[in-house]
């Protein structure tokens, strides 16, 4: 094995990358793939039978052990297809770090490591361990103390615990950077040289973006060696979506734009993307002044108040987030009813991104997007693009009596959770149980280390909340509260 450099990133002669797209398998299912029988096993139980798109190009290059290249968005399925290869070649009866994988956000590095073991459930004794910034440091160090076969985490708190000594990554065979995109557009590229300096020269890696600029093209010239590159043309495709470019006059009337789309529209859940933080807080303030269930999303806010702010989005307690490009990362929807682009972005792939977050699997999705008549250059770079075509429509007026219907589900929290031992029947078998109500009045169901989430219907949420405090789940009494 080559030695550690002292310093610097690992700097590599490579060819271009290959530019072919492969095609899918003919017979998608993961049994046609060399995939060890407990993970088949794994797949079968989770009723995984056939690959997505994404998975049939890239998972036969990934368990060749070859450099990859991956382009697909949210919810196409690489998590699964990255998840599954370094599961693959794991060697858990060698209790060293073998696979490191780095992530833009800790929501999307806690999915990820969750899917991960999920995934490797059958795999006996695997560990598989999250790093990232906003939580305590020395019990991640004390945990790095005993030992992991996977580390999934951000890289500032990543390269915290290489400087500190805490991790050692000589025994790393497989590197993955998923949302490489994020993670410059947040500054991380001299992290990550730091990060890369750390690791093996003999090794995989694997890096997946949504997007393909030229500062991902240069950093994948300094990790990979050769990688083939895939692109999940589908991931992509905007058929199903509805775009509306309302023009105003005014840069003042924005906000007043945002709040004519969503009288019009009237969504359940609409996704509005801002360029500042300061602006993400504005927006929010005004749409609550109207009645709006709306709160922003930005990375200044701790860690737990955007972590409470995604789960009543996903759960459908709050109607309408705000956020940047990068808070926005992780968050995945599978029927989100309408994205807003208060601000265009100036670069028609993360536009693409942008709007792709809504009509995936089949439905159909509406895309709003605000512009000053100052900004037809940008509206050109867009419609520039294959597929990508709007229709116009000039700003109406808000009626003064409107009022937007408040979200269907509430959301609690319970001061319990997977460190007590809780798990997702047990609060359902308390809502629906003796004096309970209809299960079909329970959404989704979240349980962290310390806390569980669960949205209720509104007509309920008082009876839920009496059903907790005053009664008891798997025999233990807890407190809950509404978000």
């Amino acid at each position: 094995m080559a030695p550690r450099p002292p310093h610097g990133p690992l700097m590599r002669s490579m060819p271009s990358p290959s530019t072919h797209s492969r095609t899918p398998l003919t017979e998608n299912a993961f049994a046609s793939q060399p995939l060890s029988p407990d993970l088949l096993s794994t797949l079968e139980d989770l009723k995984y039978h056939s690959m997505t798109k994404i998975q049939a190009m890239s998972l036969p290059d990934i368990l060749a052990g070859h450099d990859l290249i991956g382009q697909a968005k949210t919810g196409s399925g690489k998590t699964a297809a990255f998840g599954l290869g370094i599961l693959n070649r794991l060697d858990v009866k060698k209790f060293r770090v073998q696979t490191l994988v780095l992530c833009p956000t800790r929501e999307l590095a806690d999915q990820v490591a969750n899917e991960i073991r999920t995934l490797g459930r059958k795999i006996h004794n695997i560990k598989v361990l999250t790093l990232c910034g906003g939580v305590p440091f020395g019990p991640q160090k004390g945990s790095l103390e005993h030992g992991a076969h996977i580390v999934v985490g951000t890289p500032g708190r990543i390269e915290d615990h290489l400087r500190k000594q805490n991790l050692i990554l000589d025994n790393v065979t497989s590197f993955v950077l998923d949302e490489a995109d994020r993670m410059l557009d947040m500054g991380f590229q001299d992290v990550i040289d730091k990060i890369s300096s750390y690791l093996p020269e003999q090794r995989q890696t694997l890096l997946f973006s949504a997007t393909f600029p030229s500062n991902i093209k240069q950093l994948a010239s300094q990790l990979m060696k050769n990688p083939t590159h895939v692109r999940d043309e589908s991931g992509h495709d905007t058929k199903s979506l509805r775009q509306i470019l309302c023009t105003i006059q005014e840069k003042s009337d924005r906000t007043k734009a945002l709040l004519w789309l969503l009288e019009k529209h009237q969504p359940e859940s609409a996704l509005v993307f801002c360029n500042t933080r300061q602006i993400t807080e504005e927006v929010a303030d005004a749409l609550k002044q109207r009645g709006h269930s709306a709160l922003p999303i930005h990375g200044e806010l701790e860690q737990r108040d955007r972590d409470q702010r995604l789960i009543r989005f996903s759960n459908r307690s709050l109607s309408v987030l705000i956020a940047t490009d990068v808070a926005a990362r992780g968050l995945d929807i599978d029927e989100l009813d309408l994205v807003v682009n208060y601000h265009l972005s100036p670069d028609p792939e993360i536009h693409i991104h942008r709007i792709g977050r809504t009509g995936r699997a089949g439905h159909s999705g509406v895309a709003c997007s605000i512009a000053h008549t100052s900004e037809a250059h940008k509206i050109e770079m867009i419609e520039a693009e294959p597929g990508q075509t709007f229709e116009r429509t000039n700003l109406g007026e808000t009626r003064k009596d409107y009022r937007p219907e408040p979200p269907r589900m509430v959301t609690l929290q319970i001061d319990g959770g997977k460190r007590q031992k809780l798990r997702p029947g047990d609060v359902l078998g308390a809502l629906t149980g003796k004096d309970g109500f209809a299960g079909n009045l329970v959404g989704k169901i979240n349980i962290a280390n310390s806390w569980a989430f669960v949205a209720v219907d509104r007509t309920v949420w008082k009876q839920a909340l009496a059903l907790i405090n005053n009664g008891k789940v798997k025999g233990k009494t807890f407190r809950a509260r509404k978000l």
